[in-house]
Order: C-alpha cells, then structure tokens, then sequence
C-alpha cells in the first residue's frame, strides 16, 4: 500500500497541570526530517519524539507543534512560604548562639530552599521530565496515527491514478508492438516502388538479393522487440510495488519511471514511423505524470 509524504494529524491531553495539543504536519522529502516547535520544558523531548516518529514514517519533511495551556495556580512551584521564613529564622537564631560569622549564616541561609516541606514533594526536574514525558507520549502516537491516517486515504488515490496511467502506457505500448512488423513491411514496398520507379527510367538493373539486404538492414536498424520486452517487464513491476510493496515503495518507483523513460527514448529515436511516434509522445507525457506523483510517495 502507497503512503503519501504530504498529510496532517492532531490530537489533544491534558493532566491536573496542563492542557497539551501536538499538531504535526508532512510534506515531501527525499529523506527524514524533523523539526520540533515547543515550549519549556517540552522543547526537551526532541530526541524522545524523534524516535517515537521514526516507528512508523520513513520520509517526509515534519514539522511538530507543541502548544501547552498551563491551568491557572500551575504556572510555577509553590514554596511553602511560612514555613521558609520559620527556617530562616531558626538558622539566624542558630548563628547568633554558635557564634557565626555573617557569611556562615547566609551559606546556611541559601540551604533553607532544601530543607523539608518548603518545596513541594518530587518537583525535582527529573520528576517532572518523566511526568511531562507520560503525558506528551500518548498525544504525539495519537497524532502520528491520525497523520498515518491521513496519508493512507491519499496514498490509495495515488495508487489509483498511477495504476490507471501505468493502463494508458500499456495501451500505447500495446499499439507499438503491433505496429513495428508493419514498419518494415511498409519500408520494403516503398523500396520496391523507388526501384521500380528507376529501373523504368534509367533501365538500372536491380538484383533481388540487394534488395532483401538493404530491407534486413533496415529491419535491424529499427528493432525494438528488446526495448519492448523490457517495458513491460517494468510496468508489471511497477504494478507489483503499488499494490504489494510495504518498504520504500516510492524510491522503486523512481527508479522504475527512470528506466521506462530511457526505453521510450530509445523506441523513439530507433523507430522511424510517425503512428509509432505519436504513442512515443503519448507515453512519455504519461511518465512525466506519474514522476510527479511518485515524488509524494513515502
């Protein structure tokens, strides 16, 4: 099945703290690439959300959005504020016995943040990574499936158009093959009508084995029975990648294009006959269809 490069997926979380929506968007590209757009401290998670991306899609140009609405009281750590003041006081009180020097006590002093119940418990930040992290995971995978979801409903009509050029090729190739022996045929008449035509006026004997040469080197001059086989060896492949191929079907695509169109040049440019040529245009101008489809194919 045909997967598009081009689609859009979203979805939306929340917890007791925030409010998360990831938006991602995919355009072709020859390659992966990813791009994050978030905000602190979910602009942490690149590395993360590269990974969980990769899973599933293997070209593209993405771009991930991150919008995070924090509810309100959530916006920073509390500090227990009666509590700090008690702590400082009681370091004051502590320096004054003992003794202490300003600077000793300020040192002291510095450490109250640390002391129990003034911050709230596990607001350590690689608490808050792993917290930030189990919420934000489930939301991009949701997004990424939409975004799949999206891409599939195009890859199938692609894979409906590709298949219906890759007919109208068949046909024209079709016609070629039936009108190449006729090629020859209609050559060795038109001979024989010029050699008449002199032998009447000029009295030039003309041995028929000449003629039988000059027609067979004509014939081999203009055989196009390899290139023939050879395309329809690559159309029935490329019908074999639209419909069965799961593993970068799109770079055999290319390739596959790649090949037709230098077969097709050379049955233009070997056979002279200009019904031949007008199919020649014909498939080509599909080809140049199809190249420009395949360039949105994963």
């Amino acid at each position: 099945m045909l997967l598009s490069m081009t689609g859009y997926g979203e979805a939306r979380g929340q917890n007791e703290a925030f409010d998360v929506q990831v938006e991602i968007r995919a355009v072709n590209n020859r390659f992966l690439k990813i791009a994050v757009r978030a905000p602190e401290p979910f602009n942490s998670f690149e590395l993360e959300l590269e990974r969980l991306i990769r899973k599933t899609i293997r070209r593209g140009s993405l771009t991930v959005q991150i919008r995070v609405d924090r509810w309100e009281g959530q916006r920073g750590t509390v500090l227990n504020l009666d509590l700090l003041k008690s702590y400082i006081g009681q370091v004051r009180d502590l320096g004054q016995r003992l003794g202490l020097d300003v600077a000793a006590v300020s040192a002291m002093i510095g450490q109250a943040l640390h002391l129990p119940g003034v911050a709230p418990e596990g607001d350590s930040i690689g608490e808050r990574s792993v917290t930030n992290w189990s919420v934000l995971e489930p939301i991009v995978a949701q997004a990424v499936d939409r975004l799949q979801e999206m891409r599939r409903e195009e890859g199938r009509r692609m894979a409906e158009e590709l298949l219906a050029l890759r007919g109208r090729i068949a046909f024209d190739l079709q016609f070629i093959r039936e009108r190449a022996p006729q090629v020859i045929a209609d050559y060795r008449a038109r001979l024989q009508e010029r050699i008449r035509e002199v032998l009447t006026q000029n009295q030039v004997e003309w041995e028929a084995p000449e003629l039988l040469k000059e027609v067979a080197v004509f014939a081999d001059r203009c055989d196009i029975s390899e290139e023939l086989v050879r395309m329809e060896s690559h159309l029935d492949q490329f019908r074999d990648v639209i419909e069965t191929e799961i593993d970068s079907p799109g770079r055999k695509l290319e390739f596959l294009v790649q090949e037709m169109t230098r077969e097709t040049n050379t049955i233009g440019s070997k056979a002279s006959d200009r019904q031949i040529a007008r199919h020649v245009v014909e498939i080509k101008a599909n080809l140049e269809r199809i190249r420009e489809l395949i360039q949105n194919v994963e």
